[in-house]
């Protein structure tokens, strides 16, 4: 477990280890500021002008020093874990576990005082002043700054992070009652796990209930809906493939990561889009006038192309259609 820690926290250098995302109706597929163990990523420009107006400072990698020490000290503490893990001390293990706590309780204190002093320190002459307003934005969870929402969540290298925590509480737990609980470990990881799995998978369309996110009629027909999944992991649902295609076509700046389709045989079924075949037009009749049906077989959607009189489509096809 202490040779694991070392390799994560190592590994934490070269991911984003916190974002904050911001949420507004101008913005749609939102903003978001990634902050690496040694700079700041994202939508740093757009953030920036935002900021502006409201008297907020820019912000920038070179104004903060923990950029610059960060990552000697993520480095420094996986070797000293690997090299407790080498050594078998248990004095050691107690060390390194309250040292690693020490360096989250003060990482947690300054992230907090970063997010006061941009948050509250406002130039007085800004274009949009609201009198009593600070816009601080949250250490953890959600709040609500102006027109945008605010949310302040971990990241890939902010997991690996809680994930070196967890390690070490089952490690300190083994050494002290002398008996390892790897059930525990894994009830304690699962989310985590389940985090960074689920991204790129799809999720079920409500029937009846979910709307679709470009004509906002109801979903109601398992047979015709679509979904796309973005980079950022925001999820849009449509009640026609083609409606998926309009979509894209008028958001052409949203980085896509996955398209699903509904599989025409089978109800509520989602399927991905670049595997799937197609038949098109004929007498195919789809909630929105699309007329695309989705096989997962390509036998079936023969079958389907000389029972309908349609045409069999590639993906590319349909996306531009």
């Amino acid at each position: 477990m202490l040779f694991l820690s070392g390799l994560l926290l190592i590994g934490a250098v070269f991911f984003p280890i916190w974002k904050i995302e911001l949420r507004a109706p101008q913005y749609p597929e939102g903003l978001v500021l990634k902050l690496h163990a040694s700079k700041i990523a994202g939508d740093v420009d757009i953030i920036n002008g935002l900021n502006h107006y409201i008297g907020m400072k820019t912000l920038h990698t070179e104004d903060f020093i923990e950029f610059k020490v960060l990552p000697f000290i993520l480095v420094g503490l996986g070797i000293v874990s690997i090299v407790c893990a080498w050594k078998s001390n248990r004095k050691g293990l107690f060390i390194f576990f309250f040292s690693f706590v020490l360096f989250g309780i003060l990482s947690a204190c300054d992230f907090y005082r970063w997010n006061y002093e941009y948050g509250h320190n406002l130039d007085p002459n800004a274009a949009i002043r609201v009198p009593g307003m600070a816009y601080q934005p949250p250490m953890l969870g959600y709040k609500q700054l102006l027109n945008f929402g605010a949310y302040s969540i971990p990241d890939i290298g902010g997991w690996m992070l809680i994930a070196v925590g967890v390690l070490l509480f089952v490690a300190i737990a083994k050494e002290k009652f002398a008996k390892p609980s790897s059930r525990l470990l894994g009830i304690l990881l699962v989310p985590a796990f389940l985090y960074s799995c689920s991204n790129d998978k799809p999720v079920p369309i409500k029937l009846n209930a979910d709307n679709c996110d470009f004509c906002m009629m109801g979903i109601s027909d398992g047979r015709h809906g679509a979904e796309i999944i973005t980079e950022k992991g925001r999820i849009y649902k449509f009640d026609d493939i083609a409606c998926m295609a309009h979509y894209c076509k008028d958001h052409r700046d949203t980085k896509i990561k996955k398209y699903y389709v509904h599989d025409y045989t089978k109800n509520n079924e989602l399927i991905p889009a670049e595997s799937a075949f197609f038949v098109s037009g004929g007498a195919i009749k789809s909630p929105m006038n699309g007329n695309i049906a989705a096989f997962t077989n390509k036998s079936e959607a023969k079958a389907f192309e000389a029972q309908t009189k349609g045409e069999v489509k590639e993906w590319t096809a349909i996306l531009n259609k």
